[in-house]
């Protein structure tokens, strides 16, 4: 397939490490299987959770493009999301920080302010938040070792906001993201996609 057939995605990575590995081995399979350009944006956080669990260069190297955030604005995703050169938004995983500022209209790093800016111009928006259900979590730390989390009711709040919002679609688990991009490659080039 031609590189001017293939769908554009954009992929937010935040600061958060909890199922990073496992995000990034469903993206990658995606990258494989669909006819995808998957550009990548990293957060500033999100490039320096990329460094410590050392999947920095796995994924620099596995995608389409590699950028890493400088501000709100730059590099310009909110933009090339509102003309059109993204088909969807990807945020997996998302922080608590990142998820509170989008369920609150704050857009000043590049994650939230494109998120926002995807919705004014009816781009889906795929968020796996971090902090979906109240309670407990371990999670696995670079070193291998877990660590016990404990889910706040006031994250979760902001998970249940942004599930009412019309373009957001909230994802629990990384292989649910496959299905999200399954459906729209289904849209764009009809049902004889795999």
């Amino acid at each position: 397939m031609s590189q001017a057939s293939k769908i554009r995605v954009a992929w937010g990575i935040t600061g958060a490490g909890d199922r990073l590995r496992e995000t990034i081995d469903v993206m990658k399979r995606i990258r494989k299987k669909y006819p995808l350009e998957i550009h990548v944006f990293a957060s500033k956080a999100g490039e320096q959770v990329l460094k410590w669990y050392k999947f920095y260069r796995e994924v620099k190297e596995s995608f389409d493009s590699f950028h890493v955030e400088i501000n709100a604005n730059s590099p310009f995703l909110a933009g090339d999301l509102q003309i059109g050169k993204y088909a969807m938004l990807i945020i997996a995983p998302a922080t608590a920080n990142t998820v509170a500022k989008i369920a609150g209209g704050i857009a000043d790093t590049l994650l939230s302010n494109s998120a926002l800016m995807a919705l004014k111009a009816f781009v889906p928006v795929y968020i796996m938040p971090t902090d979906y259900r109240e309670g407990e979590v371990s999670t696995d730390l670079p070193t291998g070792k877990k660590l016990r989390l404990r889910i706040r009711k006031e994250d979760v709040e902001h998970v249940e906001r942004l599930k009412e919002w019309d373009g957001v679609y909230i994802v629990e688990e990384p292989e649910e993201i496959e299905n999200a991009v399954k459906s729209l490659v289904m849209n764009y080039h009809g049902n004889s996609t795999p």
